[in-house]
């Protein structure tokens, strides 16, 4: 098969039965990653191997963060024969009835980055929602380009040979910088990138890992990285306009 889901995991243990068996009713390998956690939900995720007989488990002995967990599960997908992985978070937040959706997608525009285009509800924090604007202003001067909708949905489906062909030759933020510096950097390798709408909601029981000192600093220097890196880039960016 093409395709398989990437889920990178870090203590979340609410939701994750009901999403792994919503996943399996698609056939596909899953492959979860346990960025480190906690004895208790390490225990909990050896349980559900059985539930789920597509699902591998891959267990890292000390938390990586965010990114760093989807590189490994990014790098394992490709080493089994993959093409593509579809990655998806852990805690509930994503639409999977529109899993069929990014797979059609993604096999229209072959090669390309395919993205969700996140369509929240009244469960988002306001100071998160208004944040991400922040972000889009720099991605859209770090690419030149209006194409990249949103950088930051963690529901997407790689390509994988040019996502590893990327992490070789590049250090790529292994945290919460992850999906957008990835995204970006893709795109100036001149891969396409299609957006899908996708209903996106913040469970009540759901965990946040984000830590708004570290975090934001960490991001902030990722955009400053990206800025110097499109002005070196910016004819090439440029010209892509007119081809």
């Amino acid at each position: 098969m093409k395709y398989c889901f990437i889920i990178p995991n870090y203590n979340h243990t609410h939701q994750l039965e009901d999403v792994l068996l919503r996943l399996s009713a698609y056939e596909l390998p899953i492959i979860m990653i346990n960025d480190g956690s906690e004895a208790s939900a390490k225990q909990l995720f050896e349980t559900l191997v059985d539930k789920v007989p597509l699902l591998t488990l891959i267990h890292l002995s000390e938390n990586q963060g965010k990114g760093g967990a989807v590189q490994r599960g990014l790098r394992h997908a490709f080493q089994l024969g993959f093409e593509y992985g579809i990655q998806v978070d852990a805690d509930g937040q994503h639409n999977l009835a529109d899993v069929p959706l990014l797979i059609d997608l993604s096999e229209k525009h072959p090669g390309a980055l395919i993205s969700g285009k996140p369509v929240y509800d009244d469960s988002i924090p306001k100071i998160r929602y208004f944040a991400r604007f922040i972000t889009h202003f720099w991605v859209y001067i770090e690419t030149l380009s209006w194409q990249l909708k949103d950088s930051m949905c963690g529901f997407r489906v790689y390509p994988l040979a040019p996502s590893i062909t990327l992490m070789d030759n590049v250090n790529i933020g292994k945290r919460m910088d992850f999906d957008t510096e990835i995204m970006v950097r893709l795109y100036w390798q001149g891969l396409d990138v299609k957006f899908l709408p996708t209903r996106v909601i913040y469970p009540e029981f759901g965990v946040s890992h984000f830590r708004a000192i570290e975090d934001n600093v960490r991001i902030s220097w990722m955009h400053t990285r990206l800025f110097f890196g499109m002005l070196l880039r910016s004819p090439k960016l440029i010209l892509r306009h007119f081809s």
